[in-house]
């Protein structure tokens, strides 16, 4: 991995200063500084640089945003083969081969996510390897600081794995001089097992339980460690009822944080909160990447915007139509259950905006998100935009533990108890849906998953339920179809078994031929 893994301890420690929590009224934990008193040998010899290369390894985050050619970006990736979504737009290829389920190893979009995520870990060994050489620097400082590189690469790891299945596991910094620099795959549940220790390693360095800075807390950690569990009881370790069961009580540990701590974790009320600027990290966001403008926007704002077909709806102009809902998906929503909530005006979708965001009402003719929508930025009606926006997009909503808890409950028990019932029903009655009660396991276990599908839907959630449960979401039927031989609705396409994985990218392949052989189908 010659080209993504090189340590340039100063490059990589230095890059992009990051401002998190924007919006949230709490303390920046970081702010630009003069970088010309530092070199090579002057590095990782003061707290200071510690907090630097971990504010850089969050920064790097930001490539999931990022652009991937003319009108889309790298976020377009976790929701193309779905079904979910179409674009307004023909112009992109790599876009349209995702959304046609044709893309091979030269794909953007696929490399694009290889070469982020590696540079992601790359920062985080760096962290793992130089801070604690840093003396003198206060211990519980540096437990918390290796505690976050510790979750960063999880989370790097654990996109990884549900991609491309044994990939390079690579846990130290590296040199063209390193023994492994050209590294072979490693197996999928080493890899994973890699992932559950540095979670555990993250749970135990003394994170506070919520931060509202957008720095990892201790929810986020047991949240993602909840999801890694709840994978691995799935598709394709299958290591079924036990790991259903290291799922729940993880999710459970949340949530009873949750119910006594109120004000730090919980579910939004309203929806419109969940795309508010000033609750960025707040409440129902476990963790989000951070945006700032200044640093760097959000780069959302204008893909999931109409088209030049409709360029007057918003202060920053026009947007891409990138990412639309697809008419099946959204119609599934009322289609079953009439009274859902989240589909009405300016809830996750919306049909009409505002001319240049504030003024009179211009129909769309189809619906769009808002589920990432900042008003703010675009405006709203008799209230000028900004023009910029500094809303994080999420990562881990408070929204998903619950559901996580319900369905790892149900699976480890074998019937659902009174708790994941008030769990799965928490998401139902914010949506104005019944409570749901007296299921089969079978049944609720479906529920759940329909809740998944309907709440989580454009946040890179659907897809890797695709994959671990090997099912996908009818909305003809409001039931589940095996993934292998899914026609999806939007196009017609089908998924194979190759689509399990995701090809490796050729020039990395071409770089490296250690990483042979090819995923199968490619």
């Amino acid at each position: 991995m010659k080209k993504n893994i090189i340590n340039k301890t100063i490059q990589l420690a230095l890059c992009g200063a990051m401002l998190m929590g924007a919006g949230s009224g709490c303390k920046k934990f970081l702010e630009e500084q003069d970088p010309s008193n530092l070199g090579p040998d002057s590095y990782f010899t003061l707290p200071e640089h510690a907090d630097a290369a971990i504010y850089a390894a969050y920064a790097r985050l930001r490539f999931i945003g990022e652009g991937a050619g003319i009108f889309t970006n790298n976020y377009a990736l976790l929701d193309a083969p779905t079904g979910t979504v179409v674009t307004k737009t023909a112009q992109n290829s790599d876009l349209n081969n995702l959304l046609g389920l044709v893309y091979d190893g030269d794909n953007l979009q696929i490399g694009n996510w290889w070469k982020g995520l590696y540079k992601e870990i790359a920062q985080t060994n760096l962290v793992l390897d130089n801070v604690p050489k840093i003396n003198p620097m206060d211990e519980t400082a540096r437990k918390k600081v290796l505690g976050e590189a510790r979750f960063l690469r999880a989370m790097a790891y654990f996109y990884a794995v549900r991609m491309w299945g044994d990939v390079p596991l690579i846990l130290k910094s590296q040199t063209p001089q390193s023994a492994d620099f050209s590294p072979s795959r490693t197996s999928a549940e080493q890899v994973y097992n890699t992932i559950v220790d540095d979670l555990k390693t993250a749970e135990a360095a003394g994170l506070p339980w919520k931060d509202n800075t957008g720095r990892a807390s201790t929810a986020a950690v047991k949240a993602l460690l909840a999801k890694v569990y709840l994978t691995m009881a799935g598709f394709p370790l299958n290591k079924g009822q036990a790991y259903y069961k290291l799922a729940a009580d993880k999710a459970k540990e949340v949530i009873d944080y949750a119910n006594t701590h109120t004000s730090d974790i919980g579910l939004f009320t309203n929806y419109d909160d969940l795309h508010t600027v000033a609750n960025n990290n707040r409440l129902e966001h476990l963790f989000e990447v951070q945006y700032l403008s200044g640093v760097e926007e959000n780069p959302l704002q204008t893909v999931m915007l109409p088209n030049n077909s409709q360029p007057d709806i918003s202060a920053k102009g026009s947007g891409q139509g990138t990412e639309v809902p697809s008419p099946s998906f959204y119609d599934s929503y009322k289609k079953f259950e009439p009274t859902d909530k989240r589909t009405d005006q300016q809830q996750f979708f919306y049909t009409y905006y505002f001319f240049k965001g504030s003024g009179d009402t211009i129909k769309l003719g189809a619906p769009y998100i808002y589920k990432h929508f900042d008003v703010t930025c675009h405006g709203a009606s008799g209230k000028p935009g900004t023009g910029v926006s500094n809303l994080n997009v999420p990562m881990i909503r408070y929204a998903e533990v619950l559901l996580m808890y319900a369905e790892a409950q149900n699976r480890a028990d074998g019937t659902p108890n009174a708790d994941a019932y008030t769990a799965l029903n928490a998401i139902r009655q914010r949506a104005n849906l019944p409570v749901k009660a007296g299921l089969s396991q079978s049944d609720f276990e479906q529920a759940v998953w329909r809740e998944r599908w309907h709440e989580l839907c454009y946040e890179g959630v659907i897809w890797f339920d695709m994959l671990r449960l090997r099912k996908v979401y009818n909305e003809d039927t409001n039931g589940f179809d095996d993934f292998v031989g899914h026609a999806l609705k939007t196009n017609g396409a089908v998924l194979a078994k190759k689509h399990l994985l995701y090809p490796l990218p050729v020039f990395e392949m071409k770089n490296n031929p250690n990483l042979k052989p090819q995923n199968e189908g490619y």
